[in-house]
């Protein structure tokens, strides 16, 4: 099931919307919200896949909600303006419905953000490069590749990581699982500190008690279930009373 939210400031606007979703059986409704922020209390508390959500919104219009997500779900806008649509496909979304829509319409573009859904979540490692120690990974409509050298640590999100590259200023976003892509990195090289972190163990320049510095911007946690692990590792390395 596709997890979506539904979030129109008009409440007779967001009943039918949320009536829409409901009549499609690979949607499920987690949400009817009136504005950025309700859905931004939902989205922080669970992986939402999607989102149906109006443009013109007081506060926080649809369109800047959207541009101001580091991980970007699946988005049809809704609104009665047409003068949104380029803007629309600017941040990628994969449909816009102008109000007043028919079911027939919602249809269509649910159809659209289950194809988009489906591309999501193949496999985003694509293959791994044995002559040079890199990667593929497939983010949002690309394939990134990765030397695993140039990876400094990789941060769990949900159902996303973000991977923390030297040479890069944004990190690269992939749909995956910690675990699969801790089985894919070598061991000598890096180690799970936390539930949520990762780390290249050679780009570590400080551990200050259950801290690990990376650099003077980023300081890591590191957890109890690995603690014992990461110690050890220090400890090999450790040279001095």
């Amino acid at each position: 099931m596709i997890k979506v939210l539904a979030i129109d400031d008009e409440p007779l606007a967001l009943r039918q919307l949320a009536a829409y979703i409901n009549k499609v059986d690979f949607l499920e409704l987690r949400g009817q919200c009136q504005s950025a922020a309700e859905a931004k209390a939902i989205m922080d508390e669970e992986p939402i896949d999607a989102l149906f959500i109006d443009i013109n919104m007081p506060d926080v219009n649809g369109m800047d909600f959207v541009k101001s997500l580091d991980v970007a779900p699946i988005v049809v806008f809704t609104t009665a303006y047409s003068d949104y649509a380029i803007d629309g496909y600017k941040v990628n979304a994969v449909d816009y419905l102008l109000k007043p829509f028919s079911l027939a319409d919602f249809r269509k573009a649910a159809d659209k953000v289950k194809e988009q859904y489906d591309l999501r979540h193949q496999e985003p490692i694509v293959s791994q490069v044995d002559d040079d120690d890199s990667l593929f990974f497939k983010t949002e409509h690309r394939i990134v590749r990765v030397k695993i050298d140039d990876i400094r640590y990789i941060e769990g999100m949900s159902e996303y990581l973000k991977i923390h590259t030297e040479g890069r200023q944004k990190p690269v976003i992939v749909l995956l699982s910690m675990k699969k892509l801790e089985e894919r990195l070598p061991k000598s090289k890096f180690m799970r500190i936390h539930r949520s972190f990762i780390i290249n163990l050679s780009k570590i320049q400080e551990v200050i008690k259950n801290r690990v510095i990376m650099d003077e911007d980023t300081n890591l946690p590191v957890g109890d279930l690995y603690k014992d692990a990461f110690s050890n590792y220090i400890d090999s390395k450790f040279l001095g009373k």
